[in-house]
């Protein structure tokens, strides 16, 4: 494959060539080989292949199929009757992003004033609880799971429908035929520019690699995979899937023992895998660098989230030598419910952006998909200009540059936060080309602009 005319670091433009799933030459004037593919870049701009570096893949999948629940297109409990009441069909409605200002804290028998005649399962924006209604839990038998650890009870026993951290035991409950298809948001990801993800989904064992592994022989999913997972998750046996950290989830009104974190991080390295830690609030932040600090530094130890990080705490995360994984894309999407909820002390110390690069802590980005928007593009933009959706600033003095931005998406797999990769000879061919040049794409930062991404050597989308 040849690509013409395309600018790279802002230098005229220039040909470049891959074969064999690499930059095998560039120079001023490429001569295409007979039946060689060509993409005339106009001038765009040509950057590595973006990667997201914290997605749930088959949830993302998931949702295309599933009732929005939360805001910002439901606000109220009116609101979220009539969506549930548009659903055609017959069998489970599958609800996700539901938010506690919708409607507060519901329950099973909430749940059925809504929709009592089929099952109705809803998944909250955090990702960590499903709420059933009654005719759910009738399937899913939950009187005789009452003691099974995240099954929530009222005061008299009762499950109450709340089923916290019980993903897997849901789906294998459910009887679910299998994972989605990916092969539609794969497509989605690949007209972002986006030749790499990170499935940080915790419960990834053999049978998710070898789904994974399937989908991408098929050519339904167009992206490489670092394979995020459990303890037992096994080496891949394919040059486009790598095994990557062990997850650990952290809820601060339930933590580990520091012994039983320290032990888990340690079983990790030993299986010369990095650890990847849940963190969301300050306190769960604090007891994972304690933690990692006890247990020794491995290459590629990384926070997921790191939503709430004060000043304080940026020594231990240097000290740790971790990276943060974050989702500045939230700052637009939750900003003004942070505005009116979270306390003023702490507004200015969500999603950080330029404290972490001031103090040297290796930072990339990522989408968290399907609990936030899937555009690289979209977290950029809010990365750089830190406004909520109505506009407010949230942290500003955090805001980084369209150059900072676009790093946050060009670090290696496996090494977030890195310095970024970058297009010489002998390098891997996976691309972003731009209809336009950077001077111009920096100031728009929108996925529009995307022009052709190509993936070992390979147009896996062009406009």
């Amino acid at each position: 494959m040849l690509i013409k005319n395309a600018e790279l670091e802002g230098r005229r433009p220039i040909d470049l060539r891959c074969q064999s799933g690499v930059i095998c030459e560039m120079g001023d004037t490429i001569k295409p080989l007979p039946g060689e593919t060509v993409i005339n870049a106009g001038g765009g701009a040509l950057l590595p292949g973006l990667h997201d570096h914290h997605i749930h893949l088959h949830a993302f999948a998931a949702s295309h199929s599933s009732v929005v629940c939360g805001p910002p297109r439901v606000a109220n409990l009116k609101q979220l009757a009539e969506v549930l009441s548009d659903v055609g069909g017959s069998g489970w409605i599958r609800g996700i992003a539901y938010h506690g200002s919708v409607a507060g804290d519901i329950d099973r028998w909430q749940l059925d004033d809504l929709v009592s005649d089929r099952p109705l399962r809803i998944q909250h924006r955090s990702g960590k609880l499903w709420i059933v209604n009654t005719a759910a839990a009738d399937i899913l038998e939950l009187e005789k799971h009452r003691e099974l650890e995240g099954v929530e009870c009222d005061d008299s026993g009762r499950p109450n429908g709340r089923l916290f951290r019980l993903d897997e035991w849901l789906r294998k409950h459910i009887g679910s035929p299998g994972p989605p298809d990916v092969e539609r948001v794969s497509k989605q990801l690949a007209s972002y520019g986006v030749t790499g993800i990170t499935d940080a989904t915790p419960g990834n064992s053999g049978e998710e690699l070898a789904i994974f592994k399937t989908a991408i022989e098929g050519n339904r999913l167009l992206q490489r995979v670092l394979l995020m997972g459990d303890m037992d998750l096994p080496l891949a046996s394919h040059s486009l899937i790598e095994r990557g950290a062990y997850k650990v989830l952290l809820d601060e009104h339930k933590l580990p023992r520091v012994e039983q974190l320290t032990q888990q991080i340690t079983q990790a390295h030993q299986q010369q895998r990095p650890i990847a830690i849940h963190c969301v609030t300050r306190t769960e932040l604090v007891f994972a660098l304690s933690t990692l600090l006890e247990a020794g530094h491995y290459p590629g130890d990384r926070i997921e989230h790191a939503s709430v990080t004060p000043d304080e705490v940026l020594p231990l995360l240097r000290e740790a030598r971790v990276a943060v994984v974050t989702q500045h894309g939230f700052i637009a999407e939750r900003g003004d419910q942070y505005l009116r909820e979270v306390e003023p002390q702490y507004q200015e110390v969500l999603y950080r952006g330029r404290a972490f690069v001031e103090a040297g802590v290796p930072l990339a980005g990522s989408s968290d998909a399907p609990y936030g928007s899937a555009d690289p593009w979209f977290a950029m933009r809010v990365a750089v200009n830190r406004k909520s959706g109505s506009g407010d600033y949230l942290g500003r003095g955090e805001s980084l540059t369209p150059e900072q931005a676009l790093a946050l998406y060009t670090s290696p797999a496996g090494s977030p936060g890195a310095p970024a990769r970058t297009i010489e000879i002998g390098q891997t061919a996976d691309l972003c080309l731009l209809d336009r040049s950077w001077r111009e794409a920096r100031s728009r930062l929108v996925h529009r602009d995307v022009l052709a991404t190509v993936k070992h050597g390979e147009p896996i989308y062009q406009r």
